[in-house]
């Protein structure tokens, strides 16, 4: 998940998060009580295991468990992870599990005094591939600070009545052959924008950027862990080409998760949405009333990834043991599978792709479209990214640019500061 997926806070200023915050949503102090019952916490981003009006997983455990009560505090991206950053510095506030988005992990791995190893919780770790399970290992291998909860995967998501306005074909095999690049998605889009000047072609351009770079091995990291951002081709051409349909009228410049975005899924103010798995619960959940209007289209270049999490247990916690099992019961490619056909959340078990419940689930929203088959496709030919502590952050800081340029700022300059907070960031300035 992303999931679902707000990139608006630096996690470079996590230390400066008040003491205040620190004690809110974390681990009550008396979480066990002396008649064996336990009130387990978990902090979230988005949807991560439930949606606001639907605890279907939380339920199943309380009742197989009646001695556990779970309460589940949601928080947007940025806050989330600079809260927690926050609690493990000062030792105390941590709920006990905490979810980490894909791209933030790495940041904690220096850290594994602070969460639960799950190596030592006998998790069969071969479930996974072995890329997803290291992204939340030490160099060693000996500490696995996360098991893994969903996969993004991409395709594009896209307006099927807005679509037949500017004459553009409307079934998804006929849309997927209009991109076979992103200079393909571009060209299209100044296409639509000509004919339907009054919506425009996608939401915001920090999701094209991150869906071109969605096909990339290295973006802003190399394998050595070098910062390669400012030096590598595959970032500067994406922010051009990003710029580039900006600058064509074709963005809605509307800022993730914000209301604003919300309000542009309800109203049609756009036709097209870079699209993982994670994206179709936001879509359902904000929008319902665009039921069959949407559809699923293969993603220009026809591979690409973008989200996941991990769930964590930090080790300051008062019921590790009874959250460590709660952990491995949310991630179980059971739990997995119904949070798929629930929220949309892809689940990261290999094993679950081929099973008919994925394999042959199709969507009623976005017009039956096989979903079990768009996202596994997309992931087939994925490379396995490269991250490092602060792509998380980076990719923050170029969404928070390319906005600025939607606002009027220039491109270059926008560039340039985007390269100042990034090097800032990354202790490289």
């Amino acid at each position: 998940m992303r999931t679902a997926r707000p990139r608006s806070a630096m996690v470079a200023s996590l230390a400066a998060v008040s003491a205040l915050v620190l004690a809110a949503c974390g681990s009550d102090e008396d979480g066990a009580d002396p008649n064996g019952e336990i009130t387990l916490t978990i902090n979230v981003f988005g949807d991560s295991f439930s949606l606001p009006d639907n605890r279907e997983l939380y339920d199943e455990y309380e009742k197989l468990h009646d001695n556990i009560t779970i309460k589940e505090n949601r928080s947007d991206f940025g806050t989330h992870h600079q809260n927690l950053q926050a609690r493990l510095t000062a030792g105390s506030g941590a709920a006990d599990l905490e979810v980490i988005e894909v791209g933030q992990v790495s940041g904690y791995i220096g850290q594994p005094d602070k969460f639960t190893n799950f190596k030592d919780q006998d998790v069969d770790t071969s479930q996974w591939t072995e890329s997803t399970v290291q992204r939340a290992s030490t160099a060693d291998g000996g500490t696995l600070i996360g098991l893994p909860t969903d996969i993004g995967g991409l395709a594009m998501c896209y307006r099927t009545d807005l679509f037949a306005q500017a004459g553009l074909p409307t079934k998804r095999e006929d849309v997927s052959a209009l991109w076979s690049t992103w200079d393909d998605y571009v060209d299209v889009g100044d296409r639509f924008v000509q004919k339907v000047p009054k919506v425009k072609w996608f939401d915001a351009g920090g999701h094209v950027f991150t869906g071109i770079l969605g096909n990339d091995e290295e973006t802003f990291y190399n394998a050595d862990g070098e910062l390669i951002v400012e030096s590598n081709d595959a970032v500067r051409d994406a922010w051009d080409l990003t710029v580039a349909a900006i600058k064509d009228g074709q963005s809605a410049a509307l800022p993730e998760f914000s209301p604003e975005w919300n309000t542009g899924f309800q109203q049609g103010q756009f036709a097209t949405i870079t699209c993982p798995a994670w994206m179709m619960g936001y879509i359902q959940a904000n929008a319902a009333e665009t039921k069959g209007k949407w559809d699923i289209a293969t993603i220009p270049g026809g591979s690409g990834n973008w989200g996941g999490s991990y769930v964590t247990v930090p080790s300051q916690g008062k019921n590790i043991d009874a959250a460590a099992e709660l952990a491995k019961w949310l991630t179980a490619p059971e739990q997995n599978v119904k949070l798929f056909k629930t929220i949309g959340n892809f689940p990261s078990q290999t094993s679950t792709w081929t099973q008919p419940e994925v394999a042959d689930f199709t969507s009623e929203f976005f017009n039956n479209a096989p979903a079990g088959k768009i996202f596994p496709a997309s992931l087939e030919n994925a490379p396995v990214q490269v991250y490092g502590p602060q792509s998380g952050v980076i990719g923050n800081t170029f969404s928070g640019a390319l906005n600025s340029v939607e606002q009027g700022t220039d491109a270059d300059e926008a560039w340039e500061s985007a390269m100042n907070d990034i090097k800032a960031a990354a202790g490289d300035g």
